[in-house]
């Protein structure tokens, strides 16, 4: 007699009753193991960014009552012809500092990917100005393009060139900048493009040489096309922190003038957009007014970063 197959026992489904909450009493430890970057960053960078962005909207003068002052702070920065003056000083001392750097730190990237021997021994020595104190630089700068005594203007009367008062004129306090800034991040930069030359394919050297091609036409049909992403990235960081120089200029020229702490020396020749920020902060007590600066600061960096990262895709598009 046939027995009739019997079913097999249903089994019921198990819901997961596990939510956010279990998941986080279970992993709570790893939680509060990364827990202090996220305070931190509380603390000390998103509650003042967002405090500086109210206080931007406020008359304050740091001691007594804020009072509202909706766009009229940002009305005025428009209009304020001191502001507009830094944004020119800034973009000046960029150029002439990010240009030449970037010159300089390609050369010498390429010179130190084709060393052979005591190739760490150079990383380090063209590392090291950017892991020295700026302070302890610009004091060094500062007594380089001194007028009396600096080394700058002896090897001008060396060879029978007439004394230039560096950190007094116009164009030499905004040339004293640039000149610090490049010494300070060719070799960072040298590094970054270090990294980026060693990623390319070494046949395709090999070929170009097959082929009859010259160091030059290597370099750029091979080398500087595909160093693009690297070139990129050291525009886009060197245009963020190029417009945010305030220690060169403030080192350099604190004792030049009279006028303000943070005048950036003689005519503000050398007051970039941070320094009047500071100005207007500490000098003249306005912090609403200050924070209206500082964010459009923040405006101009974000607005030149887009337009340099265009520019070189566009490049490398056509």
């Amino acid at each position: 007699m046939a027995t009739a197959l019997e079913k097999p026992p249903v089994i019921a489904e198990q819901t997961s009753t596990a939510g956010p909450r279990s998941g986080f009493r279970k992993y709570w430890h790893l939680y509060a193991a990364i827990s202090p970057f996220y305070l931190l960053f509380l603390a000390f960078g998103l509650i003042p960014v967002g405090f500086s962005l109210y206080l931007s909207f406020h008359r304050w003068d740091g001691l007594g009552s804020m009072e509202w002052a909706g766009l009229s702070q940002y009305q005025y920065l428009l209009s304020d012809s001191d502001f507009w003056s830094s944004i020119g000083t800034t973009l000046i001392i960029w150029a002439l500092a990010t240009f030449p750097m970037i010159f300089l730190a390609m050369i010498t990237a390429v010179m130190l990917n084709s060393a052979v021997r005591f190739k760490n021994v150079y990383r380090f020595a063209y590392f090291l100005p950017n892991v020295t104190s700026v302070v302890a630089i610009a004091i060094v700068f500062g007594s380089v393009f001194s007028t009396n005594f600096g080394l700058v203007n002896a090897l001008l009367q060396a060879v029978g060139l007439d004394q230039v008062a560096w950190l007094n004129t116009p164009w030499g306090i905004k040339v004293a900048i640039a000149t610090l800034m490049t010494w300070q991040w060719t070799g960072y930069n040298a590094i970054i493009f270090l990294a980026g030359l060693q990623t390319i394919p070494s046949e395709l050297y090999e070929a170009a040489r097959v082929d009859g091609a010259g160091p030059v036409q290597t370099f750029f049909r091979i080398t500087l096309p595909m160093l693009r992403p690297t070139l990129l990235f050291v525009l886009v960081v060197s245009t963020v922190t190029g417009l945010q120089s305030f220690t060169e200029a403030q080192v350099l020229l604190q004792n030049t003038s009279n006028d303000s702490t943070f005048s950036g020396g003689p005519d503000h020749a050398g007051r970039t957009m941070v320094l009047y920020f500071f100005q207007q902060t500490f000098d003249n007590n306005d912090f609403g007014y200050g924070a209206a600066v500082a964010w459009g600061i923040f405006l101009v960096v974000v607005i030149f970063s887009i337009i340099n990262w265009r520019l070189v895709q566009r490049r490398g598009e056509d």
